[in-house]
């Protein structure tokens, strides 16, 4: 395939040919998304269970299959949100004639999510900063935009409900700054001794966020990284290097940033820190893309939490914030 060819700020993309799109296999594609389908919706149900007990002070008067069903409530929550970021990679690719494939959604007996995402593979350099400035900024666009009406409808089905006096067996969710102002647009600020007991539509739209936040940091080849590249160039080294000694620290604040950290070491490691070069590294992006990326900013910011999870403690707490049972 010939090179790109520059032309001032304009950079020739080769397109990959549609014939050669036409004959991807979608059967590994279909079975992931069916897989993850049910691992969510497994999970889903066990979040509709801890719901419906209002932390264990009801009676559980469902059947078995009326609760499975009730976990759609999750998974077709959450496969929204991590299907609509992914496609919103995939059609910035096909836009620009960029070859990549179907989205790999990733099914994990994990007992919150049931998923560890999904993602896209990306089959060619992708040579120009504004075609990889589109592409990376795509897909949290899409998946935010999906996550606000998610947890708007998952917040009004949530509900205050007092808290038991053991509280060992729950855990706490960090909010997001988002998360907190529709909890306090639905439910204002709990009495002490209650709690908002969340609706699984509610906990997808916070697991939604917390991937968006994740894929926004501006680290390496993460969705962030290339955003930080095409605004910064060079320089954005620098930023994946500060973020890295950012992530360190928090493991101090919250242990559940520990595998994300040495997640994000190995792939520094593997890739290195440095993000590849584009033919146009030295061309400034356009002022609309530069308030894009400034938008970007601020959606990781309103979806980012220091303490994803933690240990309910309701001692430390007492206007009890968001708690969700331990399945």
């Amino acid at each position: 395939m010939p090179s790109p060819v520059s032309s001032g700020q304009q950079i020739a993309v080769p397109p990959f040919p549609l014939e050669r799109r036409a004959r991807q296999p979608i059967v590994r594609h279909l079975i992931l998304f069916v897989l993850t389908f049910l691992t969510t919706t497994l999970v889903g149900a066990e979040h509709f269970g801890s719901y419906y007990l209002d932390f264990g002070t009801r009676e559980m008067n469902l059947s078995v299959v009326e609760v499975l069903l009730n976990g759609l409530w999750y998974s077709a929550s959450i496969l929204a949100i991590l299907g609509a970021h992914e496609f919103g990679h995939y059609y910035a690719c096909r836009y620009y004639g960029v070859d990549a494939s179907l989205p790999y959604f990733l099914p994990a007996p994990l007992p919150l999510t049931g998923t560890l995402g999904a993602f896209i593979r990306i089959r060619q350099t992708i040579p120009g900063k504004r075609e990889l400035f589109d592409i990376g900024i795509a897909g949290p666009i899409a998946g935010f935009l999906v996550a606000i009406p998610v947890l708007l409808v998952g917040m009004s089905l949530s509900r205050v409900t007092p808290l038991p006096a053991d509280t060992r067996a729950f855990i706490e969710l960090g909010e997001p700054l988002l998360f907190k102002g529709a909890a306090w647009l639905f439910w204002g600020t709990p009495p002490e001794g209650y709690s908002i007991n969340m609706h699984p539509m509610a906990f997808a739209a916070w697991f939604g966020l917390l991937a968006t936040a994740l894929n926004l940091f501006p680290i390496g080849q993460l969705d962030g990284g290339h955003i930080s590249y095409a605004v910064l160039g060079r320089k954005s080294t620098a930023v994946t290097l500060g973020t890295l000694a950012c992530l360190v620290g928090l493991t101090f604040v919250s242990s559940s940033w520990v595998v994300w950290t040495v997640l994000t070491l190995v792939m520094l490691l593997t890739f290195g820190p440095r993000h590849p070069r584009t033919a146009d590294e030295d061309v400034p992006l356009d002022r609309t893309r530069l308030w894009l990326a400034f938008a970007a900013l601020v959606m990781f910011v309103v979806c980012f939490t220091p303490a994803p999870i933690e240990p309910f403690d309701i001692v430390n707490q007492p206007d009890s914030l968001q708690a969700q049972g331990a399945p």
